[in-house]
């Protein structure tokens, strides 16, 4: 019973350490160790790594809508939060690319998949960035159709991966 209980544990403090040593190698992949920030929303379950560059971003909450076609034209079908990490140096005369966050249930997501309803006149949806036991997090199509200053930045941030949902 002893070598059970001791194998068991054993196997448990490894994934813990697999899992965490998996973490530092992804973040560490991303940006070089010392030059990464960590936006972490426990409310919903996800982190995102931004480069050192994103020091002093802020976040700015907005909300997603989602319409169907109805008798007099789009109706309101579903809606759910949208989390935009904004760049420190945006300012409204020199606006910068953010970083949007679409958060969907997966009731949504899944009605949104089967066309259900659509978000925006883009005529493909949103891509998925990750996804935990509860939410799917995705990036807007055409987020960055505007090119705004620092759209390219944002992009090398997407390509690398940097939200881990948890």
């Amino acid at each position: 019973m002893k070598k059970k209980f001791a194998a068991v544990l054993f196997v448990a403090v490894g994934l813990i350490f697999l899992g965490a040593g998996g973490y530092l190698f992804l973040v560490n992949r991303v940006f070089p160790p010392g030059t990464a920030l960590e936006y972490r929303n426990t409310q919903y379950g996800f982190s995102f790594s931004l480069p050192a560059s994103w020091k002093g971003y802020s976040i700015v909450t907005g909300q997603w809508q989602g319409y169907v076609n109805g008798q007099q034209g789009d109706e309101l079908a579903q809606q759910g939060p949208v989390i935009s990490i904004r760049h420190p140096l945006w300012t409204s005369a020199n606006p910068r690319q953010d970083i949007p966050v679409m958060v969907f249930t997966f009731t949504q997501w899944d009605s949104l998949q089967r066309n259900e309803f659509h978000i925006g006149a883009a005529p493909i949806g949103p891509s998925e960035l990750g996804r935990n036991a509860q939410y799917v997090f995705a990036l807007p199509a055409r987020y960055n159709f505007a090119f705004p200053t620092g759209w390219e930045e944002v992009q090398k941030i997407l390509e690398n991966h940097s939200l881990l949902a948890f």
